[in-house]
């Protein structure tokens, strides 16, 4: 697979809502003879990281698809560090049963997490499913103390919140709540180290950053735990690698992290990935022309980006 293989495309949409200190989402879609893939790494990953992202778009355009097991996805809302009232209508309008709230963000207090998540709870009502993500924002002390507060709402799970593979082990010892690992597995030399010390319950597991749908899937295979499918914030195209891979798992116990969609102003698409009462159908997005047209980079993003793109392939090679 190379970047021969394929036709590129450059675009930049702004977000509804500032999420993850990103307020634009750019990307390159590739067009190859099986189909679309996504390369949108953040902007401060390293040449290293963003081979992984290229991997994965280019086994979406070029490689066969995997063999789907189910033709829904059950999938969550994501709840960025908005405030509570806006928190509570996402949750109503998504018509998700199952809500990820972003809690301790920078700047963000303690009574404004707890704020929000009750709002969550609110909305989906007693019998809604509610996990948190921290993204490796707390110490095991302060984590065990948030964590114990929070589960007053009834957690699903807290998703990373701690930075090392030590200090999920130790948290696990504190806590009752189960702890899902993120950036611990996207980001490491060895994802099944996580796995091998047992320090997490369950695993969110990222197309783009593991390097494509059939590393996801035999990542999933070797660690026998239950697995959560989710998105690196991609537009639809980006999406659809993710819900393939969620549709070929053995089993999907967990609502999956693939409607993000709807925290992006513009599409590509003239029909976007986006939930209907909680489900996505698995399928292709196939970008329109004109939506290609209306979204394209600006020339000084088109340089940033191709530059990105030319280092991520150096580093296949």
């Amino acid at each position: 697979m190379s970047l021969d293989d394929v036709k590129v495309h450059l675009v930049r949409i702004p977000m509804i809502v500032r999420f993850r200190r990103v307020t634009w989402r750019e990307a390159v879609l590739l067009e190859g003879p099986a189909g679309w893939g996504e390369f949108s790494p953040f902007p401060d990953y390293p040449p290293a990281t963003t081979s992984r992202w290229l991997a994965s778009a280019l086994e979406s355009a070029v490689a066969a698809r995997p063999v789907a097991v189910r033709s829904t996805i059950p999938v969550n809302v994501t709840v960025p560090a908005v405030p509570p009232d806006q928190a509570y209508q996402l949750v109503t309008e998504s018509e998700c049963r199952t809500a990820k709230v972003k809690i301790a963000e920078p700047g963000e207090s303690r009574d404004m997490d707890l704020a929000r998540v009750a709002a969550v709870r609110d909305a989906l009502g007693p019998e809604g499913r509610l996990r948190v993500d921290v993204n490796a924002a707390w110490s095991v002390d302060e984590a065990a103390d948030r964590i114990n507060e929070l589960d007053w709402f009834s957690l699903e799970y807290v998703e990373q919140p701690v930075a090392t593979i030590d200090e999920m082990i130790e948290l696990r010892h504190k806590v009752n709540v189960p702890i899902a690992a993120d950036e611990v597995i996207r980001q490491a030399a060895d994802p099944m180290e996580v796995v091998e010390r047992e320090a997490a319950d369950l695993l969110v597991l990222k197309v783009q950053p593991l390097g494509g749908v059939q590393r996801t899937l035999e990542l999933a295979e070797r660690s026998q735990m239950p697995v959560v499918i989710s998105s690196a914030l991609e537009t639809s195209v980006g999406l659809a690698a993710g819900l393939r891979a969620a549709a070929a798992l053995p089993e999907l116990p967990y609502a999956c992290g693939l409607a993000t969609a709807v925290l992006l102003e513009g599409h590509v698409t003239i029909d976007p990935l986006l939930p209907v009462a909680g489900q996505i159908e698995v399928r292709e997005a196939i970008p329109d022309p004109d939506l290609l047209d209306e979204w394209q980079a600006d020339p000084e993003t088109e340089s940033r980006l191709l530059r990105r793109l030319r280092q991520a392939a150096e580093m296949l090679t």
